[in-house]
C-alpha cells in the first residue's frame, strides 16, 4: 500500500471535516464512525492495486523461464500485463 495507516486516518478526518464545514453533509451519528467507514473505503481501494500487483507477479513467475529466454525486460513486461488487466477490469488506479 502506498499510504501509511496514519496518512489514511488523516485523510479520512480531513474529508469528514471539510464536508461538514462546507455543509455538504450533516452527521446524525458519531463522526468517528463515519471517519472509520471512509478509512476502510480508502484502504480497500488502495489494496486493489496491491492485489493486482501480486497477481501480475504470479503470472510472470509462472512464465519466468520464457521471459528470460525471450530476453524480455521484467519491469516492462510487468507494466504491460498490469496495464492490460487494468483496462480489461475497468480499474482506476
Amino acid at each position: 500500500m502506498r499510504l501509511r495507516k496514519e496518512m489514511i486516518e488523516y485523510l479520512s478526518k480531513k474529508i469528514v471535516g471539510l464536508l461538514e464545514e462546507r455543509e455538504m453533509i450533516e452527521i446524525e451519528t458519531d463522526a468517528e464512525k463515519l471517519k472509520g467507514v471512509i478509512n476502510q473505503i480508502i484502504t480497500e481501494d488502495l489494496l486493489v492495486e496491491d492485489k493486482l500487483n501480486d497477481e501480475v507477479r504470479e503470472l510472470l513467475q509462472e512464465h519466468l523461464d520464457e521471459v528470460y529466454k525471450g530476453n524480455v525486460d521484467y519491469s516492462k513486461m510487468f507494466n504491460m500485463i498490469k496495464s492490460k488487466l487494468v483496462r480489461e477490469r475497468g480499474l482506476i488506479l
